[in-house]
């Protein structure tokens, strides 16, 4: 008997007691409020005015990194958003369309390859118009640059997700008639969840190798320095300040742990249960976080009313009006297609005629065909030193990111250590190779090189890791079963499961090195030059001379090999993982 039935009283405690604050509510609400007022603090110094920035000049002391840390971070984060919300539209619309996907690709590849400093030139006088007389136009730029650092590797990784979703899973959506937009929030998405987080974290990571440039913005002849850790370093490396260095190296690690318990490891294990399995893994990701908020009870009740609407905002069903031809018509849907694939073709060719002949244009201004092939020959030997250092990166964090990725446990403890590494930046290790190669008198041809790939490379490690942990454990579980081992184990169960994944790896990787080649190949400590041939060099000393036919010309070039390469070698395994290795 319900005794509540004759005690209304009872039941009325009961309610109240569910929403009362538990002792795991009084140990989260202190962190959401510091959040909050981290937040609050960051978006009232941008309402400054931008006179502020050149009273308060950039200070070696280390008292002032928790407050340029914490600026840093919050501009990352808000990139991050920006990155994620361009990811989910731009990603979209490349996969499902065929003829934007003819379009936006290739600008992908275009996009990733063009430097940041290129950006920063041709954005910052649009964000700084915006908001004259602030802060929030610097900011805005700022965020702007780390947000090209980004956006192109969480794209990529989605864009092979979305087209790589195993056939039986679409073919059941489809059996429920679910409409597009309920498919998208219902299957796609949570299929590419796992991938996307690890892509997440490397964009994250890969951001503090521009920070320095984002946070140092010159306009003209008047340069604009934000507070931050980029600004700091950029200062210390003026300075030749070796111990503020050791300072910066420090808070990095602090703020790369924080973001790391605070955000990617809840997300990670939040996402575990997006896995394409039947049978569960053996170790699941854990997070202290995640598992202190489900174990609140206040929060959690705050936080239902959300869940509840984000859960009613994928199941509507939103249809777009379709044209359903006659039947016997279908020889005629087949020609109109054709017809309408031939005038687009023709549309983009045009478009991309247009946009040389404006290039060309401006480039002949000042460049010569010597010049054009001078530089042509410095991108060839750029191209082999890049296609050298991703073979060596794959041999390398392939076999490590599927031992990483098999096992939850260890990937707990490889991610934050992987993390700094990841966002370690090449900047801090100029000193070291300058010293080395004047005092030895090595050639910087070689022994420059592997700074290219010295950011670039974790984009290998982070999608093969979320590859092997996305694997199937039903798979896992038949090869061990069937006893399949060794070299037939690899060949026949995991690099075909991990392909996809490789493949967006060694995509931002490639175009990440090219970009990397502009500060690598010119090195700078103090008054002492490094220099390697390359088209990354010609790039940076064009750039540091101000000759802008000449810039545009190097980013041409470097862009147009970029997209070569990636429609000669990186699409064709595209098209033949999404074909022949997809998990269905």
């Amino acid at each position: 008997m319900d005794i509540s039935f004759f005690n209304p009283n009872r039941t009325a405690n009961a309610s109240a007691w569910r929403v009362l604050p538990n002792r795991w509510d009084f140990v989260s609400f202190p962190l959401i409020i510091c959040l909050i007022a981290m937040a609050a603090i960051g978006f009232h110094q941008t309402l400054a005015p931008m006179s502020t920035l050149k009273t308060e000049a950039i200070s070696l002391a280390p008292s002032m990194l928790p407050e340029y840390a914490l600026r840093t971070t919050l501009r990352m984060l808000a990139a991050m958003v920006a990155s994620l919300a361009f990811t989910l539209v731009y990603g979209t619309l490349a996969a499902k369309s065929r003829r934007a996907g003819m379009v936006l690709v290739p600008i992908l590849d275009i996009l990733q390859s063009v430097p940041v400093l290129g950006y920063i030139s041709f954005t910052v006088t649009f964000f700084l118009s915006l908001f004259p007389g602030r802060v929030l136009g610097a900011e805005l730029a700022a965020i702007f640059a780390i947000w090209t650092s980004q956006a192109w590797n969480m794209t990529f990784s989605f864009y092979q997700s979305l087209r790589t979703v195993p056939r039986d899973l679409d073919e059941v959506s489809r059996g429920f008639h679910l409409t597009a937009w309920q498919r998208f929030w219902k299957l796609e998405v949570p299929f590419s969840m796992p991938g996307l987080i690890w892509n997440m974290m490397m964009s994250m990571s890969g951001g503090w190798f521009f920070v320095v440039a984002s946070e140092a913005i010159t306009v003209g002849n008047n340069t604009i320095t934000l507070p931050g850790i980029g600004a700091y370093l950029s200062q210390a490396i003026s300075d030749k300040n070796i111990g503020a260095i050791g300072w910066v190296i420090l808070a990095m690690t602090v703020v790369i742990l924080a973001y790391d318990q605070l955000l990617f490891r809840p997300l990670v294990a939040w996402a575990d249960k997006f896995r394409m399995e039947n049978t569960s893994s053996g170790d699941a990701p854990e997070s202290w976080l995640l598992d202190m908020l489900r174990r609140t009870r206040l929060i959690h009740q705050l936080l239902v009313p959300a869940g509840w609407l984000l859960a009613q905002a994928a199941r509507v069903p939103m249809r777009v009006p379709a044209i359903k031809l006659p039947a016997g018509r279908g020889t005629t849907s087949r020609k109109s297609t054709r017809v309408g694939d031939i005038v687009w073709g023709i549309l983009v060719i045009l478009l991309t005629a247009y946009v040389v002949w404006r290039v060309v244009s401006y480039v002949s201004t000042g460049v010569t065909l010597d010049e054009v092939g001078h530089v042509l020959v410095l991108g060839l030997i750029t191209l082999l030193r890049v296609m050298l250092l991703i073979a060596i990166a794959s041999v390398i964090w392939v076999p490590l990111g599927v031992l990483i990725g098999l096992r939850p446990a260890l990937a707990e403890k490889i991610q934050p250590l992987a993390q700094f590494l990841a966002a370690f930046p090449a900047n801090l290790l100029f000193p070291v190779f300058v010293i080395v190669i004047v005092k030895f008198h090595l050639n910087p041809d070689i022994w420059l090189s592997p700074l290219i790939v010295l950011g670039t490379q974790w984009y290998i490690l982070f999608n093969v890791i979320a590859g092997a942990t996305s694997y199937p454990n039903d798979y896992k579980e038949a090869a061990k079963n069937f006893r399949i081992r060794g070299w037939q184990w690899w060949k026949q169960a995991m690099l075909p499961g991990i392909f996809p994944y490789y493949v967006t790896g060694a995509i931002t990787a490639s175009g990440g090195a090219w970009n990397a080649s502009i500060v690598s190949e010119f090195v700078q400590w103090g008054d002492t030059k490094v220099v390697a041939h390359g088209l990354g060099a010609y790039i940076a000393q064009t750039t540091a001379a101000g000759d802008f036919p000449k810039i545009i010309l190097g980013i041409a070039v470097m862009s147009l090999f970029v997209t070569l390469f990636n429609r000669l070698l990186w699409r064709p395994l595209y098209a033949y993982a999404e074909s022949k290795l997809r998990l269905d």
